[in-house]
């Protein structure tokens, strides 16, 4: 057979390059950038480089990739386990499901997503047929802030920041003149702003970055704020008392687009760059040039990542980054903060049929009793603005109207306030990737019913009753609009087959979640075969199948509309960009930002600092991992073979600790070990672990789980409701206090010849 090549979208990582893949009798030969794609090009470092990319072969060929179901046939986490049908596995999980749901109600069942690998319109179908309200997870941490908050204030969220890159302009000068960048580190985590970060610094871009890390990015600032972890909220309150104060705002946007500006300039007055200084260390005249700079230098791009995310206090600090693009008039202009607007194709919330989901389910929602913002309570607040504007909701529940996972794991382990007994993991890996994973352990464990879909015996999935083994980017279709909150739309082909006689039979998502559902009784409602047929339903507005589609480029991009509120006004309760939030309000929250202490700092538990010193941060991008993705490709593992803390060098010296030193990682929840790393870029009192870690080649069983106790951060990590932010319910990862020892070492000495 000759050589054949399609053009896949990659989903290793969240820039979704597209990839020409070249196979031959349906085997991987190459992968390299389609060039013909209109993001070509557009990422640094590029493609070609890219480790995760280079070891697409290893990933398909791997011995360990789970290629048939799997039943258990052991206790729980004994690692034994029989190959079964897909018939088999589907008949079974739905008869399991169907005598919980009837036991114990639909709401018994909850399932855990992980961040972006997957068409999360259908696990959301599946679960709103059936009746429960429990889906979660990463959202509270990773977007689902962002995209809330901006709709909440907005009428539409701001673009993703995988997606978004700086306006350089094609002329000599930067059509952007300033960039916020607050908690992210494009050169590690968002390759297109990256490129256009450094491309724009030799095009005259001012450069703000707010990080308490000295990252690539920050070493390119014309001004690096080094904050104290967890106090994002108050640098970004000061600099609005600044803009405020010295009239540097945009009078004519705040007098005819903005609700409540008064309330706001009561609330910020006492925020001065003194007051701001004594709370994030970062000196006041750094904070007034800052917001000099940001306000003067127009049009001005600002951007958090998932370090603003991660706060304690994440939907007030980005409430109040939104706040700074409102009043400098920054928002939907050629340069500063777009909002894009839907694609056009069938929105994602109709294609998850999120309005089948009664009233009555919605209001058993695991937490949304507490935490109103994230979930179905916020949802239908922000939403019949949105649809009165647009004509439809922006976002499916799955990103912004979800369970939150703490609740949902407490549910599992005492039955309150009711019975959790079954849980689909998909596209994820809770036990690496959820905080409090002792906890999580224990609930996983204890169900009646576990169900895992992934490419590997994860830690996660060594604790399932069935592991599913599911088609990867390269064996599946693909088209995004991101969620239903972007304009552009963009696709690839399914490049491989998912399935070889007698080699490995591989399902999409979208089949799993049918399979089950046809035997549970939903059959009308998965009236497409294949994933690309549902697929061709959602581009029936544009007139064109998946397919057809693809022929005309794979690639749909709107030119901008900027301004559009001239003409629409916002999709908001006041039809204002509301800067006091009557969405949060009418929750029962407080309209606007408030700068509170964290749960887990020094100043808070000054008591647990005399024996937990240090200042904890977690969840960063590093490369070449994601997340907990890559520990077994040997080409990505050599690059990075072991898990890093970064601890200044003067702390470490005072610690006894060298570089390179095997050390232990400490918080009132539990210990890990991990290598040191010096690193001069974070304060003396501050250390950052990284996330993720697991040894593939360390033993299935018991006690091992592939090593998942051994440097596990999220070990460390709290999710008391206490500690989780009071809007989102999202919990903690850049704040916990701990301590740092060297591991002890055996020295083995010569006995004496006497």
């Amino acid at each position: 057979m000759a050589l054949e090549s399609k053009r896949a979208i990659c989903q290793f990582c969240h820039p979704r390059c597209r990839i020409k893949v070249t196979s031959e009798n349906g085997r991987l030969v190459q992968v390299e950038e389609d060039d013909t794609f209109a993001r070509a090009g557009t990422t640094f470092p590029p493609v070609q480089a890219c480790l995760r990319v280079r070891g697409s072969r290893e990933f398909m060929s791997h011995p360990d990739r789970v290629n048939f179901p799997k039943k258990r046939a052991g206790e729980k986490g004994e690692g034994k386990w029989t190959t079964i049908s897909w018939e088999q596995a589907f008949d079974e999980i739905a008869e399991k499901l169907t005598a919980l749901t009837r036991q114990y109600g639909p709401e018994t069942l909850a399932i855990t997503t992980g961040t972006g690998r997957t068409t999360y319109e259908f696990p959301g179908r599946f679960c709103n047929l059936l009746g429960t309200p429990n889906i979660l997870g990463q959202s509270h941490i990773c977007f689902g802030p962002c995209v809330v908050a901006g709709s909440a204030m907005f009428g539409w969220s701001v673009r993703h920041r995988t997606v978004k890159a700086i306006d350089t302009g094609s002329g000599k000068e930067s059509v952007t003149k300033c960039a916020l960048l607050i908690g992210i580190d494009p050169s590690q985590s968002t390759p297109r702003l990256w490129k256009s970060a450094r491309a724009g610094k030799a095009m005259g871009l001012k450069l703000i970055v707010v990080d308490p890390r000295r990252t690539q990015t920050a070493e390119m600032a014309d001004l690096w704020l080094q904050l104290r972890p967890g106090t994002d909220t108050a640098l970004l309150m000061a600099m609005t008392n600044v803009i405020v104060r010295e009239k540097l705002y945009d009078k004519d946007f705040v007098d005819k687009w903005c609700y409540g500006f008064d309330s706001l300039i009561e609330r910020v007055s006492p925020c001065t760059p003194e007051w701001a200084a004594a709370i994030t260390q970062v000196p006041a005249d750094k904070i007034i040039e800052a917001a000099r700079m940001y306000a003067t230098s127009k049009p001005a791009f600002s951007i958090h990542g998932m370090g603003t995310e991660h706060l304690q206090d994440c939907m007030e600090a980005i409430q109040a980054r939104f706040i700074l693009t409102a009043i400098t008039g920054n928002l939907d202009v050629e340069g500063g903060d777009y909002l894009s607007g839907p694609s056009g194709m069938v929105p994602s919330e109709e294609v998850s049929l999120d309005r089948l989901l009664s009233v009555a389910q919605r209001e058993k929602q695991l937490g949304a009793d507490r935490f109103r913002l994230l979930s179905w309570p916020g949802r239908e607040l922000i939403q019949e603005n949105v649809k009165r504007l647009w004509g439809h909701e922006s976002g499916m529940a799955t990103l912004n109207a979800l369970a939150q996972a703490p609740a949902v794991y407490r549910a599992m382990l005492t039955g309150k306030p009711y019975p959790v007994r079954a849980a689909f993991t998909v596209a994820s890996n809770p036990m690496l990737t959820q905080a409090n994973v002792k906890l999580v352990y224990r609930a996983l464990k204890s169900l009646d019913l576990y169900v895992v879909a992934d490419y590997w015996l994860t830690p996660s999935a060594e604790l399932a009753d069935y592991v599913l083994p599911v088609a990867s980017w390269l064996e599946r279709p693909y088209i995004s609009d991101v969620g239903g909150t972007d304009s552009d739309i963009y696709a690839g082909e399914q490049a491989l087959p998912a399935a070889i006689s007698g080699e490995y039979d591989h399902k999409t998502d979208y089949e799993i979640f049918r399979g089950i559902g046809i035997r549970m009784g939903q059959e009308k409602y998965w009236p497409w075969e294949t994933l690309e047929q549902a697929f061709d339903f959602r581009l029936k507005p544009l007139g064109m199948t998946h397919r057809e589609f693809m022929a005309r480029g794979g690639f749909h991009s709107p030119p901008p509309r900027f301004r559009k509120y001239q003409t629409m006004g916002f999709s908001t309760p006041t039809g204002k960009v509301e800067l006091q939030s009557t969405i949060f309000e009418k929750l029962g929250y407080d309209p606007l930002p408030r700068y509170r202490e964290d749960f887990e700092s020094p100043v808070s538990r000054p008591d647990l600092a005399k024996e937990y010193p240090l200042m904890l941060m977690t969840g960063s991008r590093f490369h070449p991992m994601y997340h907990s993705e890559h520990r077994n490709i040997d080409s990505v593992r050599r690059r990075h073979p072991n898990p890093l803390l970064q601890i200044n060098p003067a702390t470490a010296t005072g610690l006894g600790i060298a570089d390179g030193d095997w050390v232990w990682v400490e918080t009132l929840r539990g210990r890990i070990r991990m290598k040191s790393c010096h690193f001069e870029g974070v304060a003396p009192n501050v250390v950052h672990a990284e996330h993720g870690w697991w040894f593939p080649e360390l033993p299935a069983e018991e006690p091992w789980l592939h090593g998942v106790w051994e440097s596990n951060v999220n070990i460390l990590t709290a999710d008391d409701p206490e500690a989780c932010n009071e809007l989102s319910g999202g919990w903690p990862l850049k704040t916990a206090l701990c301590k740092v020892y060297k591991v002890k070492e055996f020295k083995q000495t010569v006995a004496s010849s006497e």
